[in-house]
């Protein structure tokens, strides 16, 4: 069977960027810049993008492209003993990442309705958590389904199943010519909108205000790293299936350079709209942006809904910058299933069609236990552990068996032939020493504070079995999977530097 392949360079970058650019490009890096000494913390981040982010995005699409195969398949061909590390990156993105963040779709899709009418009422924070969510005292105490988010929760794996069952060209590709310009014209007017606002310019000024003492903190780098790592889909073996789907001629070098840029360039174009308002906020209520900007969750769900009360038109504009989210969700959910049928596709030779369906369904009820009372609670545990030790962790191993199991040398020689800039030996030394160095520090960073104490506070037990446990077992599984005979000849093909 013939393999899918996009129609268009301009099509894979779409899909490319639909899922690097989600939820975390619009809150989190405007946050970390504001934490961070504002316009300095560009300093470290373009220092990462450029010494990290780049090159293992070039090595994700350069080894899907020269081994022609999604993860497992392409580390089967460089070894076999190792293909099991792309079985557990998609893994735990599949029966991991993409339960609870469906889920957090679903919130700003629950949101997106509610901004017609204000429905969160006076008390945005009193709202989110203790109705909308009902969040419990502890992820032990799981209660009862929510319904609201389990009727959006429907909707959400509705539209990824329509989307990747209809397979690369009629379906990833065409959803996401649509999806992309369509967040770029959202998010362009919230930005225009924003800057209109009574005391906007305070807030973007606390955005981008630069404090350069903050680049003598550790923790600076750490994050800017952190940040580039997860907002690339690093780590995830969505880059490596979708550069698989690439004609023979394609521009890998020009490819990883535009994802990589036009993904860091919404998230500091989006920080506009999202500091503007805070210093809106800010200026209504005479406090100051460090009162009313929160992190992560809280911005999106309780200090913007806040400010949407406040601001005339306000209805209107909560309903884009929650559409807004809805749509960067989207693509990056449908990514991930995307990696995970590839893989399952490639070995086991399975009808897309009825996989999709039985992911899909299955997806759904695994991401039933997030919308409980405990949701909250269990996503901030799953995500903590599948982040900071599964993606990290792959992307260590994926630098070791690319830079010194495979023939880097000679991936370098494939990418170079059929990519405008030209990679040299810093390419080499990048991916074989620095990148796996700086993501070792992250780790063992991490791994400190684990043993210090439990995260979060949660206790012993709920880590254990939660976190670390749901990990393991995505481990378990990539070994099954991994050990598993092979139903195509696909793994025995070489790759094209071969041919």
């Amino acid at each position: 069977m013939a393999r899918e392949q996009w129609k268009s360079q301009l099509g894979f970058l779409l899909a490319a960027v639909g899922s690097a650019i989600g939820l975390g490009n619009i809150w989190r890096f405007s946050y970390l810049a504001y934490e961070h000494g504002g316009g300095a913390f560009l300093v470290p981040y373009l220092v990462a993008l450029f010494t990290a982010g780049i090159p293992l995005l070039i090595l994700e699409y350069g080894i899907g492209h020269e081994r022609v195969g999604s993860a497992p398949l392409a580390y089967a061909k460089i070894s076999k003993r190792w293909e099991w590390l792309g079985w557990w990156a998609v893994l735990f993105v599949m029966f991991g990442i993409v339960l609870y963040y469906t889920v957090v779709i679903a919130w700003c899709l629950d949101y997106f309705v509610l901004s017609f009418d204000l429905g969160w009422g006076d008390d945005p924070n009193g709202y989110f958590f203790k109705r909308f969510l009902q969040v419990s005292g502890s992820p032990a105490e799981i209660g009862e389904i929510r319904t609201p988010v389990l009727a959006a929760l429907a909707v959400v794996w509705l539209i990824n199943w329509a989307v990747v069952y209809r397979g690369v060209q009629r379906g990833i590709e065409l959803a996401n010519k649509v999806l992309m310009p369509t967040l770029l014209a959202l998010i362009v007017v919230l930005v225009a909108w924003s800057l209109t606002l009574d005391g906007a310019g305070q807030g973007i000024a606390a955005y981008l205000e630069p404090d350069f003492s903050r680049l003598s903190d550790p923790k600076v780098w750490i994050d800017a790293y952190s940040q580039i790592f997860f907002t690339l889909s690093l780590g995830f073996g969505i880059m490596i299936a979708y550069a698989s789907y690439l004609p023979r001629r394609a521009d890998i070098t020009r490819g990883a350079l535009l994802t990589a840029f036009i993904n860091s360039g919404f998230s500091l174009f989006a920080g506009f709209a999202v500091f503007a308002v805070l210093g809106f906020m800010a200026q209504a209520q005479g406090k100051a942006i460090g009162d009313v900007a929160s992190q992560s969750i809280g911005l999106a769900f309780v200090a913007y809904p806040k400010a949407v009360s406040l601001m005339p038109g306000g209805n209107l504009f909560g309903a884009l910058f929650f559409l807004c989210l809805v749509v960067a969700g989207i693509s990056s959910a449908v990514s991930i299933i995307e990696a995970f049928v590839a893989a399952m596709v490639d070995k086991f030779g399975v009808s897309r069609q009825k996989l999709v369906t039985l992911l899909s369904v299955l997806g759904f009820l695994g991401s039933i236990v997030f919308t409980t009372r405990a949701g909250l609670l269990w996503l901030d545990i799953v995500d903590h552990f599948v982040t900071h030790y599964g993606l990290v962790l792959v992307g260590i191993l994926e630098c070791f068996v690319v830079g010194w199991l495979f023939n880097l040398p000679q991936l370098r020689r494939h990418i170079n032939r059929v990519s405008s800039v030209r990679l040299g030996g810093w390419w080499d030394f990048l991916i074989k020493l620095f990148v796996p160095g700086v993501l070792a520090v992250i780790l063992a960073g991490d791994l400190v504070n684990e043993l210090s104490k439990p995260y979060g506070d949660y206790g012993w037990a709920a880590v254990i079995l939660i976190g670390r446990d749901w990990l393991l077992l995505t481990l378990v599984g990539a070994f099954v999977l991994a050990c598993r005979p092979w139903r195509t000849g696909s793994h025995e093909e070489g790759g094209r530097s071969d041919a």
